[in-house]
């Protein structure tokens, strides 16, 4: 889809929100704008301590307009449809950037990139899985996250659960000993639908492998596939047999922290930005808390963990975009910096000079779990284009709110993918 056509088609679906969107910002020559979805619980004040710092090394002022993590997903894009993207953005590696790409709306960081010796700083598995879109470098990331079970030691302890389980039947057996114990074993808080999306990419990782994932992920599969089919009758079987809690999609996926933090629930599956939260409200990584990798569904699957890159991009018509790679450069490469944010957002740092000491025992293990693992996968909604991405997290809601509908869902969701992938 070409960028005129891409404009047209935003601006006649999200109208409503044009007008106060359009407004194009200001340019100073000693200013970077900057938008970003770090608010809130994922890190804004730590995010403007760092940015201070920045401005203290090289005399720009960034000009911050953070937006709500949900209405970023839109309201950047009515931006773009507008002519009226800031200097810098925060976005998510994956499908979602090549989406803005595809219309336009970005430019390459090649030479800052290479002047910056950014090889020596980003990971080499980060920087090729994250940072080229056909064949040139778009993006830098902030940090990235790994998503796994993250429990309640103290309940599991109580119900006699102090190995974590490596099989499925070792998972589902831990569930009964936690039901038989008096507690739901899995919170899951779908209001907003992506937290669901981990449990259908984990089914499916585990069960028709990274191959098979990434044809549904392109199209050339589909969603009324006997492998589809197979994943989402595990989870269904799930949610009959009660072990996740009831009326998941009234819940935020904060709300279902909290219900594992206070031991209503044992455990969650979620990105690791739930440890800074956690760490925030006082619980102490490794003691209150800990987790585990989602265990083994189907023997010989290649082991493939989930999670996203948060990265930040320039906008094609940036009215500053000497500073903007300024900014870029100095969010990536400057360890302190990165250190920070890690601990801040309970993220990892693709920067290879930040030292693991910076992590708590927690974090330690989600990077050496992901060493340890076959792939990388980003989740769901980075991993197809983002208009498919939506019929998806709706199918997630969707199936949350009635799982006996699950075969018609996925018959829709194909149709539905179907007519997204075409246009």
């Amino acid at each position: 889809m070409n960028k005129r056509r891409r404009q047209l088609l935003l601006a006649a679906v999200l109208a409503p929100v044009m007008a106060t969107a359009s407004m194009v910002p200001s340019f100073a020559a000693d200013e970077v704008t900057i938008s970003h979805y770090f608010t809130g619980e994922l890190g804004q004040k730590g995010l403007k301590d760092i940015l201070k710092g920045f401005k203290a090394k090289s005399g720009i002022t960034v000009k911050d307009s953070p937006i709500g993590h949900e209405d970023f997903k839109t309201g950047i894009l009515v931006r773009a449809a507008g002519n009226a993207l800031p200097d810098v953005f925060s976005y998510w590696a994956g499908a979602r950037t090549q989406f803005v790409i595809d219309a336009g709306d970005l430019r390459p960081i090649d030479g800052m990139w290479d002047k910056a010796g950014l090889d020596n700083v980003v990971a080499k598995s980060v920087a090729d899985g994250a940072t080229k879109y056909d064949g040139e470098r778009y993006l830098v990331p902030f940090g990235y996250h790994y998503s796994g079970l993250f429990f309640n030691k103290a309940v599991m302890e109580k119900a006699g659960i102090t190995e974590a389980p490596k099989t499925w039947e070792e998972f589902l057996a831990a569930c009964e000993k936690l039901k038989a114990n008096g507690v739901t074993p899995i919170a899951l808080g779908s209001k907003n639908r992506w937290p669901a999306q981990f449990w259908f990419d984990y089914l499916i990782l585990r069960t028709a492998g990274p191959d098979y994932r990434a044809k549904l992920m392109n199209g050339t599969a589909s969603y009324a596939d006997p492998e589809v089919k197979k994943a989402m009758g595990l989870w269904k079987s799930m949610v009959d047999k009660g072990y996740f809690v009831e009326n998941a999609n009234a819940d935020s996926w904060t709300d279902a922290s909290d219900k594992v933090a206070r031991g209503d629930a044992a455990m969650t599956l979620m990105g690791t930005w739930i440890t800074g939260y956690w760490n925030s409200i006082g619980l102490k990584p490794g003691e209150d808390y800990d987790f585990y990798p989602f265990p083994e569904v189907t023997a010989g699957v290649p082991n493939a963990v989930v999670g996203p890159v948060d990265g930040l991009v320039i906008s094609a018509n940036a009215k500053n975009p000497e500073g903007a790679e300024q900014l870029l450069e100095y969010l990536v490469s400057d360890p302190e910096a990165q250190a920070k944010w890690a601990n801040i957002q309970g993220a990892l740092s693709a920067n290879v000079n930040v030292a693991k000491s910076n992590y708590n025992a927690v974090m330690l293990k989600a990077l050496d779990t992901i060493d340890a693992a076959q792939t990388f996968a980003f989740n769901y909604d980075l991993s197809t284009p983002p208009p498919v991405a939506e019929v998806g997290l709706s199918m997630f809601a969707r199936f949350m709110d009635d799982p006996s509908k699950v075969d018609a869902i996925l018959d829709e969701t194909q149709a539905s993918a179907a007519s997204a992938f075409a246009e």
